[in-house]
This record gives structure tokens, C-alpha cells and sequence, in this order.
């Protein structure tokens, strides 16, 4: 009798194991395989969800990746425009202005779509997922612009460098830029800890760049600098061939004071969940500057003048070389992303197997144990009813 019962309940373990597809279905089953399959799958869904969170950044990327396509299509027609202005066969009245309009209408497109490109009511390219620090900050070191090429020779087109090579940021916060040793040319960058040299470079010749012409910075005979960026230097260059006054290239210098001024505008980065724990590993930030034409530095731009024209050549250039290095930058996160999710798949599918392995019921193995399970309960079944004859035998000869 006590191997019937112990076998009956063999087969109904056989039989929800069967029925319900898991090996374990109370802790009673595998006290530690339950604790090690719980743990499994919380990981395995924080994988999934990992690649979910990773598709989204994609889908996020694309989005202001392609945004910024029509920023660089309107940039190069704004070169067209320049160069076409630049050719002495316009009219300043007529030909010029009516460039300089449709140069204004692409400045406002471009101005509306740093404004309205979100992705979920997230904005991408407005500069707030710019990171920006909200310290007060300071520069420190001394920036100095020296001359490049011949000094004090007449017919030469003026060009200063200002190198930004060996200069660091303490602390973020906006900085004020100081030019010239007479009539002083100020404006103010953004700056953080995390700026180099090339950074650096391209801020100041943005700001630069934005401001109104008869705030910059000019040449002897009265021509504005434009700026430039070459590696981690900015180069200032009168738009046309005029005198230095100066007889040393050793003597044009101009210092440039960088000092605390007031506090940087706060900004946020976009952080990605990429992986299944908070770990720092398992986040991936995305940060966009923004790319109105004011930080691109071609808000003030105006072609209406063959002179103003040839100015904005080199200015709209710049601002272009600015939207390509974002776009790489966002492909770049793109790919790693394409990348992680590929890596994320073939972890998630490896552990959800190791975790089969533990939880779930080999069916071929437990359908041979149910059969076992089976013939012993029909042969205890058999033996007791033959155990409950030999009563019946001993009082038959005792009649």
C-alpha cells in the first residue's frame, strides 16, 4: 500500500510538470533552482526592455539626424547664394537684396526647425540637451591672438590666430571674451570642463561670428574680420587684402581676459538605459548642441553687399563643418547603439536559455518518468489486490 501512494504521487508531479511545462512550480520543487531562476529573470527582462529603451534612442537619433539633413541642404544653398552675391555682375539694390531675401527665409526655417524638432516632446536641437553647467565659471590662462605671416607690409590681407591649445576650464559657467587693445570688441561663450581647445575654437568663432559687423573686430583700412576654425586655433581675417599698421609681427598680439560672468544657462543631457542595471556602464548620454542660427553664428550674415557676401562665405562654411561634426557625432551613437543592441539580443537569448534549463520540464525526460511512474502504480495496484486474496485462501480451508 505504501509504495502505491508513494507512486500515485509520483505521477501526479509527473502529470503537473506535464501540464504546466515547468520543472519547478513551488519552492518545495528546487528550493535554490527557484532562487537562481527568479534572479535570471529579472535580468533577462531588464535585458529586454534594455533593447527597447536602445530602439527608442535610434528612433530619437534618426530624428534629429534627419533634421539636421535639411540644415545642411539650406546651409549649402546658402553658399550658393553668397558666392552668387560675391560676383561682381549684381546690382546692390536689386540683384543683392533680392539673394539677401531668400538667405533671410532660410535663416528662419532653420531658426523654426531648432525649435519645433522633439521626439516625444523632447527637444533635440534647441540647446537643451546640451549639457551646459549652471556654475559661474572661469577660463583659465591667457589667450593671445599673434600675427600670421608678413607685418606692416601694405596689400596684405591681415590674419590673427588665436590658439586655444593649451588652454583648460576649471569650472563651467558663461565667459567673457575681450578683443582688441583699443576699441574693445566683448561677447560671451558657454563654456564647460568637459571644453578642449577645438571646442573652444568653435564657440568663440560662432559668437564671433553672430555679431552685428560694426561690433567686430577691423583691419587698417577699415574691413571686418571674419573667424574661423583650424584645429584648436580661430583665425581672424579681413575679408580683403589692406594695411597692417603695426611694423612686428611680434607687436600684434591682443590679449584676450576670460573671467566669471554671471551663470551659463542650465542645460540637460539625454540619458539612455542601455543595459539591466543603473550601473554607469549601462547608461549612454546624448547631447546635442543647439543648432539655431544664432549658435550656428550666421544670424547677422547679409549678402546684400558683394563685401558682406564674401564675409559670409567663410561664416556659413564654418556653420556647416559645425552641423557635419553633429551629424557624425549623432551616427556615431547611432552605430554604437545598432551595436549594444545586437549584444544585448544574444546575451538575452543565452540567459532566457540557462534559464530554461533550470525552470522549465524536459518533456521527453518526464513523459519516461510518467511512464514508469504509471506501470509501478498499475503493478502496486496489481500486488495489493493479490495481497487482499490471501485472507480469502486461508478461510476457505479453514471451512
Amino acid at each position: 500500500y505504501r509504495n502505491l501512494t508513494n507512486n500515485n504521487s509520483a505521477v501526479s508531479k509527473n502529470l503537473e510538470k506535464l501540464s504546466s511545462g515547468y520543472r519547478i512550480n513551488r519552492a518545495g520543487d528546487d528550493a535554490a533552482g527557484l532562487a537562481i531562476s527568479e534572479k535570471m529573470r529579472a535580468q533577462i527582462t531588464g535585458l529586454e526592455t534594455a533593447q527597447k529603451n536602445a530602439n527608442d534612442g535610434i528612433s530619437l537619433v534618426q530624428t534629429a539626424e534627419g533634421a539636421l539633413t535639411e540644415v545642411h541642404s539650406m546651409l549649402n544653398r546658402m553658399v550658393e547664394l553668397a558666392e552668387q552675391s560675391a560676383n561682381g555682375t549684381y546690382q546692390d539694390s536689386v540683384d543683392r537684396e533680392n539673394l539677401q531675401k531668400e538667405v533671410k527665409s532660410l535663416k528662419d526655417e532653420i531658426d523654426r526647425i531648432s525649435e519645433s524638432t522633439n521626439f516625444n516632446g523632447i527637444q533635440l536641437l534647441d540647446g537643451s540637451m546640451d549639457g551646459v553647467g549652471a556654475a559661474d565659471g572661469r577660463l583659465t590662462g591667457t589667450l593671445a591672438i599673434t600675427a600670421t605671416g608678413a607685418a606692416g607690409a601694405p596689400g596684405v590681407v591681415g590674419q590673427y590666430e588665436m590658439d586655444l591649445s593649451a588652454v583648460t576650464v576649471s569650472e563651467a559657467g558663461s565667459v567673457e571674451i575681450t578683443l582688441g587693445s583699443g576699441v574693445k570688441v566683448s561677447f560671451e561663450i558657454d563654456v564647460t570642463e568637459a571644453d578642449s581647445g577645438a571646442s573652444l575654437a568653435q564657440k568663440i568663432a560662432a559668437a564671433y561670428n553672430g555679431l552685428a559687423a560694426e561690433s567686430k573686430v577691423q583691419d587698417g583700412l577699415g574691413e571686418y574680420f571674419i573667424a574661423t576654425v583650424q584645429g584648436d586655433s580661430v583665425l581672424f581675417t579681413a575679408s580683403r587684402a589692406g594695411a597692417i599698421t603695426t611694423t612686428a609681427a611680434s607687436e600684434i598680439t591682443v590679449t584676450v581676459a576670460a573671467t566669471a560672468a554671471g551663470t551659463a544657462a542650465e542645460g540637460r543631457d539625454l540619458t539612455l538605459q542601455i543595459g539591466d542595471s543603473a550601473a554607469s556602464y549601462n547608461q549612454m548620454t546624448v547631447s546635442v548642441k543647439a543648432m539655431d542660427t544664432e549658435s550656428l553664428g550666421i544670424n547677422n550674415i547679409d549678402i546684400s553687399t558683394q563685401s558682406g557676401a564674401k564675409s559670409a562665405i567663410d561664416v556659413i562654411k564654418a556653420a556647416i563643418n559645425q552641423v557635419s561634426s553633429t551629424r557624425g557625432d549623432l551616427g556615431a551613437i547611432q552605430n554604437r547603439l545598432e551595436h549594444t543592441i545586437n549584444n544585448l539580443s544574444v546575451t538575452t537569448e543565452n540567459m532566457t536559455s540557462a534559464e530554461s534549463r533550470i525552470r522549465d520540464t524536459d518533456i521527453a525526460e518526464e513523459m519516461m518518468a510518467y511512464t514508469k511512474n504509471n506501470i509501478l502504480v498499475q503493478s502496486s495496484q496489481a500486488m495489493l489486490a493479490q495481497a487482499n486474496q490471501i485472507p480469502q485462501g486461508v478461510l476457505q480451508l479453514l471451512q
